[in-house]
């Protein structure tokens, strides 16, 4: 199962030539990490801040063809992996049926001392709809 966020491309999203800036694209993926937590997780950023965090160990990306403003893209994102402490997600940027963004990222859940700990049993539970064996 794929989690999707709607988002339309912005005038502050693009540089001068009116295409994407690469770097807005992972405000974005940051964005549908934090919705796929509070919407499919049951577990909101605010309340998971107030003593956990889910910094980003590693993020690789591939742009097969420029977003434009005004673009409206669907970001799904599905679940490669789930460690101890680590999450592998897969992500895929669509306008219409034409890819625009392929990536992938670890995020390491860690305590408030900056400390790797185990996913709590609910999350590891709600996650599992989303693993994918093949997830591109």
């Amino acid at each position: 199962m794929k989690f999707t966020v709607h988002r339309k491309i912005l005038f502050r999203d693009c540089d001068p030539a009116g295409l994407v800036f690469y770097p807005r694209y992972f405000e974005m993926l940051n964005d549908c990490v934090e919705a796929f937590f509070g919407d499919a997780l049951g577990w909101p950023f605010q309340d998971l801040h107030q003593d956990h965090a889910v910094p980003t160990a590693r993020i690789e990306a591939g742009f097969p063809a420029p977003s434009r403003h005004g673009d409206a893209l669907d970001f799904a994102l599905s679940c490669s992996a789930l460690g101890a402490t680590s999450l592998g997600l897969v992500f895929q940027a669509r306008c219409a049926d034409e890819l625009r963004l392929r990536a992938t990222s670890t995020l390491v859940l860690v305590d408030a001392n900056g400390k790797p700990t185990r996913w709590p049993g609910a999350i590891r539970q709600a996650v599992q709809p989303f693993l994918e064996a093949d997830p591109t």
